[in-house]
């Protein structure tokens, strides 16, 4: 059965000019998620990732670490939710001296309870748009092939809501908890696609636990 690793690109960088951009750890990340799928033998693994600079960077360290000769598919369905829209939106918190992660979830909830867009999207939309692109990889794959896909916390979290039947509140803890360059592993079969595994990082354990971050 085709095995697909949805992995969550790596870190961004927050609070500079470009936040799209990887920062040196997140360059580092990569190239350590890389090496850890490259152990897996994946089989002639069909690599895709989401438009944003951030994702395709870190799937082509990926592929450079690992030795992958496959090309680099891309689709925006695969891109995250604009945070700094959504902040804009719903820039409110319940906590006394919110943190920008507090502020983040309350936000991205409120975006789930409002029929209304972000960006022009809404968060219904969104979730679909995931699924969509999810349904149309399992069928490229047919049997006996894997595949590699970058992506964001965001969309983690939304595609294992769809699969696991979460409520809003789930997948606000999902995306909260989701590491960088982390993997999370589908499986195809003839009922459908099953969620295997989510958010593994044992990659960033022992001597290389300072790789690990969250935002």
């Amino acid at each position: 059965m085709p095995l697909i690793c949805l992995v969550r690109h790596g870190q961004a960088s927050f609070g500079a000019d470009d936040y799209d951009a990887l920062s040196d750890l997140g360059r580092t990340q990569a190239t350590a998620v890389g090496h850890e799928l490259a152990r897996r033998g994946l089989r002639d693994p069909h690599l895709m990732a989401g438009t944003l600079t951030r994702q395709h960077d870190t799937a082509r360290l990926i592929a450079d670490a690992a030795g992958f000769k496959q090309p680099l598919n891309q689709d925006a369905r695969w891109n995250e939710y604009d945070h700094l829209a959504l902040l804009a939106r719903y820039s409110s918190s319940s906590q006394p001296s919110p943190s920008v992660q507090d502020m983040l979830d309350d936000a991205l909830l409120a975006w789930m309870r409002d029929p209304g867009a972000v960006g022009g999207q809404s968060w219904a939309a969104f979730a679909e748009g995931a699924a969509a692109a999810l349904a149309e990889l399992a069928v490229v794959l047919g049997r006996g092939r894997d595949a590699v896909v970058v992506t964001s916390g965001g969309l983690l979290a939304a595609l294992c809501g769809t699969l696991l039947s979460l409520p809003h509140e789930g997948v606000v803890a999902l995306n909260r908890v989701t590491v960088n360059a982390s993997v999370t592993t589908l499986v195809v079969g003839g009922s459908g696609t099953s969620l295997l595994t989510f958010n593994e990082h044992a990659h960033f354990a022992g001597d290389r636990r300072h790789l690990l971050t969250y935002r």
